[in-house]
């Protein structure tokens, strides 16, 4: 027997209709490419949506097409998200921080049909024009008066592109299991591949995020999402505040301490979600110029592990929440969030940061667990490592064009069902989930496992330390040992004797690392993670004081 409910598909256009008919006035900012603030409202982005829909219905974008944008946090990718998602068109995601080759490989194996992007990745798309097989056309985000020339050919200037078309369109009508976004890996490992979002895993996934233990943002918040668009759909910020009708200040290109500073200060922003090295940048800002924010309640910080330093600096300091952040984008991002639980209120203050710094508890709709290499179910102790495997329906179970098939059905799953995340973790008895490190990543000295994660982050709070990375280097004796990768802050000159007296007590005697190297920058990819594959290749040769005397 079934239910007697409605049947009322989850497709994200009800998103943006729902801020419309609720919070009509609501507004959104924008720091603008060009450079001056621009203010709008929930209600003119949904008309200007609904204009992008027939500009694109009129190029001859249909149902299942891709369209791409190149572009940074603004009203006008708004409107372009919601504009194709809304008619049934994939809207895909392209992170301009790729190789050009990479970018155009990507577009290609997508087939989008319409490009979007800001001006300033123009010398990216005119070098890109050439190699595209299914772009059609060029929309630049901006208006007549600032469109760059550009040996591009079908360019034209957003404003141009929808004006004179009907603010009234047809959206939804079609199944909750339709695509809506597609967002490809970085491809460290590999050609990048292709997560197919659909509406209702999109959906679903917002509301998850927004859960009270989560974002639990509301009307009265200001929100701004400083992690891209481009990075998994900004970590579903993009759905979440208009479906909870918060204000959203969107950054555009400008991510620095200062000019982060600013927006956080004139609009009045409660909560915002980003990497570490925002975070670096805007708190070094501050201290330079004896600032604080005096709005600002709650930090989202993930893509990488959050250094202790920076925890620190934010709830001791300054008195802001921090919520340390977990996911991927084949989870749309989000796994985890580091939300402490009631029984953490009689830890003292040092036990509860410590908590804090680990991945946090997976949300409803993320179930997760930890096996050993031939399946077998690890314990939640809090101690056990296994890979970390997750589920749920905001989870890939396949990927674009069926890349990385495991079986028959085409699918990127484990056996039992499970996704693989790549991640070695452990997870306690309440559900809290520490990653140790990728599975690739991991070092293995003398049949034990190193974290190379926890040294990188207790390294980075030393004196004169910007970034810190740790790899593993062969060893004759031990198969492999830790390489501390320290780069140094701008004037700083810190040694090898002091790194590895501060590491002293702070980690297993036996984890110490064998050596210390500086280098003048440690290299991150594209989604802004150290990029361990480079130094990997620029250490392979490296050979340890202590393989040497092994020897």
């Amino acid at each position: 027997m079934l239910g007697l409910m409605q049947d009322w598909p989850l497709t994200v256009d009800r998103i943006l209709d729902h801020a419309k008919a609720n919070f009509p006035r609501r507004e959104v900012v924008t720091r603008s490419v060009e450079g001056p603030i621009s203010r709008t409202t929930y209600a003119n982005i949904w008309r200007r949506a609904k204009q992008v829909t027939n500009a694109l219905q009129e190029r001859g974008v249909g149902l299942g097409d891709r369209v791409a944008t190149l572009a940074w946090n603004t009203e006008r990718h708004i409107e372009a998200w919601y504009g194709a998602m809304g008619m049934g068109a994939i809207l895909h995601t392209v992170n301009p921080r790729l190789f050009p080759e990479q970018i155009a490989w990507i577009i290609n194996h997508a087939e989008d049909k319409i490009l979007f992007f800001d001006t300033t990745f123009t010398p990216i798309v005119e070098k890109i024009a050439p190699l595209l097989k299914t772009v059609q056309t060029y929309v630049a985000f901006t208006d007549r008066e600032h469109t760059p020339k550009s040996s591009v050919t079908h360019f034209v200037a957003y404003e141009d592109f929808i004006h004179g078309h009907a603010q009234e369109a047809a959206w939804g009508g079609f199944d909750e299991h339709t695509a809506a976004g597609l967002c490809y890996t970085s491809g460290t490992t590999g050609d990048p591949k292709g997560v197919l979002y659909s509406h209702r895993s999109n959906v679903l996934h917002a509301m998850a995020a927004n859960q009270t233990d989560v974002f639990g943002c509301g009307a009265s918040d200001v929100v701004m999402p400083i992690v891209p668009m481009f990075h998994a759909n900004a970590w579903a910020i993009s759905f979440v505040g208009p479906m909870c009708g918060a204000k959203l200040v969107m950054p555009g290109a400008k991510l620095d301490g200062p000019s982060v500073y600013e927006l956080l200060e004139t609009e009045g922003v409660t909560f915002t979600a980003a990497v570490p090295t925002v975070w670096l940048g805007l708190l070094a800002f501050l201290r330079e110029n004896n600032l604080r924010p005096t709005t600002l309640k709650r930090v989202v910080i993930g893509g990488s592990a959050v250094p202790e330093a920076v925890l620190r600096a934010f709830e001791e300091d300054y008195g802001i929440e921090v919520l340390h952040g977990w996911g991927m984008t084949e989870m749309s991002p989000m796994g985890s969030v580091g939300k402490l639980l009631p029984e953490h209120a009689a830890m003292d203050h040092e036990a509860q940061i410590k908590t804090k710094l680990k991945q946090g508890r997976p949300p409803f709709t993320v179930e997760m667990k930890i096996v050993d290499d031939d399946g077998k179910l690890k314990p939640h102790d809090g101690k056990a490592f296994g890979r970390l495997l997750v589920r749920g329906p905001s989870i890939a179970r396949a990927y674009f064009k069926n890349a990385g098939a495991k079986n028959e059905k085409g699918e990127c799953l484990e056996p039992c069902g499970f996704f693989d995340t790549g991640d070695v973790a452990t997870i306690d008895e309440l559900g809290i989930m520490q990653i140790t490190d990728r599975a690739k990543d991991v070092i293995k000295s003398g049949g034990e496992w190193i974290s190379s994660i926890d040294i990188e982050n207790i390294a980075v709070g030393a004196e004169g330390v910007a970034n810190a990375a740790v790899i593993g280097v062969l060893h004759p004796k031990w198969d492999e040992r830790p390489l501390l990768i320290i780069e140094p802050k701008p004037g700083a000159q810190p040694t090898r004797e002091q790194l590895l007296a501060f590491l002293e007590g702070k980690i297993a005697k036996w984890w110490t690392p064998d050596d210390v190297v500086f280098v003048e920058k440690i290299p991150l990819g594209a989604t802004g993670k150290i990029n361990k594959l480079a130094l990997r290749e620029t250490f392979k040769d490296y050979k340890l004081p202590s393989a040497q005397a092994a020897e």
